[in-house]
Formats: structure tokens, C-alpha cells, sequence
């Protein structure tokens, strides 16, 4: 994969785990999953963007790590719903397993840059 299409498919979890979270209840839990959700999962899309204009390979690594964490979160997050029977179905699935995924392509990402580094 490369990077163009990284860059729309990690924008597209964005607007999806927006529309996920629009769709969470109208109270105090809902609300709160709603903003970590949405805070995190934009932050896959706009940290990855900003890791491709990196000034050097060592931010690009940094900016990846942020990457790997906001994807990992939006794991969690969206598991938490699941946990919380809070929505359900195909969707939420799909979602959960696109974290997942993310979350390992810019982990592995992150360790051949890492030692690209090293072999300098």
C-alpha cells in the first residue's frame, strides 16, 4: 500500500469513526466516547499526513509512533463500545477490525523505518 492510499484510507476511519460516533447515545457515556473517539481516530488521518512531510527520517518515525498510538486508542475505543453493547452490527465490526489493521501497518511502518535508521 502506498502512500496515497494510506492517506485516503486512514481518512476515511476518520469520517467513518465520526459517523460511528454521532450514532452513540445522547447521554453523559455517550458524549465522552464520542469525543475520544472522534479526537482520536482524526488523529490517525492528520499524523499520518504529517509524518509523510517529515523533515527528516527521525520525525518521520516520531510522527509514526504518534500514528500507532491513535490508531491503538481508536482500538480501544471502539471495543469499548462494543463492550458496552452501546451499538452493534456490521459497521462497528468493520470498524474495529480496520483499527486493528491500521494499527499494525503503521507498526510494522514504524519498525522498517526504525531500522533504516539504525543502518545509517
Amino acid at each position: 500500500m502506498n502512500e496515497t492510499e494510506l492517506k485516503s484510507r486512514t481518512k476515511k476511519f476518520a469520517h467513518d469513526c465520526v459517523k460511528l460516533a454521532l450514532e452513540l447515545p445522547n447521554n453523559k457515556l455517550g458524549w465522552h466516547l464520542q469525543g475520544q473517539l472522534i479526537r482520536c481516530s482524526t488523529s490517525v488521518a492528520a499524523n499520518y499526513r504529517a509524518a509523510c512531510v517529515a523533515q527528516s527520517k527521525k520525525s518521520f518515525v516520531s510522527k509514526l509512533g504518534i500514528v500507532v498510538e491513535e490508531a491503538d486508542e481508536s482500538n480501544f475505543w471502539i471495543e469499548f463500545i462494543k463492550d458496552e453493547n452501546l451499538l452493534n452490527g456490521d459497521f462497528i465490526d468493520h470498524l474495529y477490525k480496520e483499527s486493528m489493521e491500521l494499527t499494525l501497518i503503521f507498526i510494522s511502518s514504524r519498525k522498517t523505518a526504525e531500522q533504516s535508521l539504525k543502518s545509517k
